[in-house]
């Protein structure tokens, strides 16, 4: 049991230390995140789009 209270004290301890985010940061990385999402999805959609479309020729 004194290894688990010791463990969410260091938990504590360490969460107090995070540099968190503003709002606007927050917003940005965000935006930048769905953005990265769908150009990979987009992608890998036309890859395998092409690749159906090659095997289909065979």
């Amino acid at each position: 049991m004194k290894k688990i209270k010791s463990f969410f004290k260091g938990v504590k301890k360490e969460a107090k230390t995070v540099k968190w985010p503003d709002g606007k940061t927050l917003v940005k990385y965000s935006c930048i995140t769905v953005v990265m999402l769908v150009f990979f999805g987009l992608f890998f959609y036309g890859l395998d789009a092409l690749f159906a479309f090659v095997r289909g020729l065979f």
